[in-house]
């Protein structure tokens, strides 16, 4: 009997791009792109996570890709709820313990139909209780900050479908505001450009790749430069185009400041003792579009406040979802302090 069934219980982040599950005791286990592929013809999926993601713009007509989450919501519930049957099933933690509890992450925006629709799929996939954690409060528990003290901390987790702004203090959320814009929207941005600039047709896993390689908040010193292959706009024929970094800078620049306004209007309704604490401390941030270079010197530069990229931010969510088992009693007993406003 391995350990893995005694901690039976697990925290899910159920994002957008990845699906990531923290065990207890174990760390993360799993970690898939949150893709499936469906044959047309019969319904049946075929493929689901790494595997599908691979197909993505290269499959025949009798297959579809599904992105079952859209903006960090479930946008189809069938899917979403078999893609969560499957990853869960992966874990082997069903045994003689009964079913597991399940912390599983929301975005702080969502409104109380879509955080059902997460509950019952994570329900369906055969956990016993699922407890929502709103996904700013998750990934500052997992950015190591004190959510639990008298202290404000402010993060911004910036994933695949949403943007999530929020400061946290004793145990829950002063003021937060979600968009849905975020890494995917900038992939969007960039096969906007380079269709609209350069005449070429690229896919998502190009847009994705050139944003990896290119992407920054500010012209880089080098403006570094790749190749980039598509169709022809015009002729229809493959092409190959040179993109350099300051196009991309340029084409992803709307939704930089879109996020860098969610921070800046979150600051403006902090209460001015947690504001206080913020210059001091300065902003944490996680997600996978902290990885974007610059993105931390730009919110610096027009919130005047001191950025911090988290430790493993794309881990930070799943990580702090993971952690917050820990205090599940604080979940069950009061189970809105950590997704809504404590002040509203």
């Amino acid at each position: 009997m391995g350990s893995s069934l005694l901690n039976k219980d697990f925290g899910i982040d159920l994002g957008t791009a990845n699906t990531l599950i923290f065990v207890k005791g174990k760390g993360i286990v799993l970690r898939e792109p949150s893709v499936v592929a469906i044959n047309n013809q019969t319904g049946e999926i075929t493929a689901i996570g790494d595997e599908a993601k691979k197909m993505i713009g290269k499959t025949p007509e009798s297959l579809s890709i599904i992105r079952p989450m859209k903006d960090g919501v479930i946008a189809d519930y069938d899917t979403t709820s078999s893609m969560m049957k499957y990853y869960i099933g992966k874990l082997n933690v069903q045994s003689w313990f009964g079913k597991p509890d399940v912390m599983v992450c929301v975005p702080s925006g969502i409104t109380m139909v879509e955080e059902r629709a997460v509950i019952d799929a994570t329900k369906q996939a055969g956990v016993k209780n699922v407890y929502p954690i709103s996904e700013p409060f998750a990934a500052a528990i997992g950015a190591g900050l004190p959510v639990w003290e008298a202290t404000g901390n402010m993060v911004v987790d910036i994933g695949g479908g949403t943007t999530e702004v929020a400061i946290v203090s004793l145990g829950g959320i002063v003021t937060s505001q979600s968009i849905r814009v975020a890494g995917d929207e900038i992939d969007e941005q960039i096969r906007y450009y380079i269709k609209k600039e350069k005449e070429l047709v690229i896919g998502e896993s190009t847009a994705e790749k050139i944003k990896i390689v290119l992407g920054s908040a500010k012209p880089t010193s080098e403006n570094d430069r790749m190749e980039v292959r598509g169709r022809d706009t015009v002729f229809g024929l493959p092409k190959t185009v040179e993109v350099t970094n300051s196009e991309i800078v340029e084409a992803i620049s709307d939704t930089i400041q879109s996020i860098i306004s969610v921070v800046l209007n979150t600051l403006e309704n902090a209460p001015p003792e947690l504001s206080a604490d913020i210059m001091d401390r300065g902003i944490v941030l996680t997600g996978g579009g902290a990885l974007l270079r610059h993105l931390d010197d730009v919110i610096k530069e027009q919130t005047k406040i001191p950025v911090f990229i988290a430790d493993n931010p794309l881990d930070c969510v799943a990580i702090g979802t993971g952690k917050a088992l820990d205090d599940i009693e604080h979940f069950k007993n009061s189970p809105n302090i950590a997704r809504r406003n404590i002040l509203n």
